[in-house]
């Protein structure tokens, strides 16, 4: 999709710099879904008219989103919005829908659980927020090809990502909607081997005897809390691969 150019000119704020309100004009274009991944974004002489600044103004500016992974630039073609990715010092995670897409298989989900709760005070220490904090939470079950393959049980930030809840699950992942709205993200993550609980074997059609491959993730998106996601893959159906 080709983006539609801006018409009237912003005036710029006293309180930051051009290039960074270029960049923020970018940003908020990304996170509200107006410019979508491999969309065109206007060019250098487009934003130096809208925003009345020089073109290194405009330059520094698409070139610390480049720099950033959020936009990519090819010579002569333009600037266009890079594909969100998540990376970590061991590997990179993806959508599992994405994964699921690449190997020509067909991805459908099932929403068992969508609310919102309150932080305790492990969740508020280990999360770096308020006791109390609102955060929504998810449990979803993704298929590939019909066949159970991770069970998903999310909390995130409602101050965040506060239209979570309105979100199609059939249409996107939670994590392919949380890169939109909180871009950059970082955290940590383990990787444990456990025996389901009643519950989780059910969920995955698999017996309580079948080991599972465990991931724990909590990301922040600019230092501040996003989501902490448990997802729970059945070991004899599901492997983690990278490259390093």
């Amino acid at each position: 999709m080709r983006h539609k150019r801006a018409v009237a000119a912003i005036t710029p704020s006293l309180a930051q710099p051009a290039y960074q309100q270029i960049k923020n004009y970018v940003l908020e274009h990304i996170q509200n879904g107006t410019w979508k991944e491999g969309d065109l974004i206007p060019t250098e002489l487009a934003l130096c008219e809208t925003f009345k600044v020089s073109r290194m103004t405009v330059n520094r500016a698409l070139r610390e989103l480049t720099t950033d992974q959020l936009l990519v630039r090819y010579k002569g073609s333009g600037t266009y919005v890079a594909q969100p990715k998540f990376q970590s010092t061991l590997i990179e995670i993806r959508s599992i829908a994405q994964d699921i897409r690449d190997r020509g298989h067909r991805h459908s989900s099932k929403v068992l659980q969508l609310d919102s709760v309150r932080a305790n005070d492990l969740q508020a220490r280990r999360f770096q927020i308020a006791p109390g904090a609102k955060l929504f939470h998810s449990v979803i079950v993704h298929y590939e090809n019909d066949i159970a393959i991770q069970v998903e049980d999310r909390l995130v930030d409602a101050a965040v990502a506060p239209d979570y809840l309105e979100q199609d699950w059939q249409v996107l992942t939670p994590n392919e909607y949380l890169m939109r709205v909180a871009p950059l993200p970082n955290g940590q993550y383990t990787i444990e081997v456990k025996l389901p609980t009643k519950e989780i074997a059910a969920q995955l059609d698999i017996p309580m005897s079948q080991p599972c491959l465990v991931m724990d993730r909590v990301t922040f998106s600019n230092r501040a809390f996003t989501s902490n996601a448990c997802m729970w893959h059945p070991g004899n159906r599901y492997k983690f691969a990278g490259k390093y």
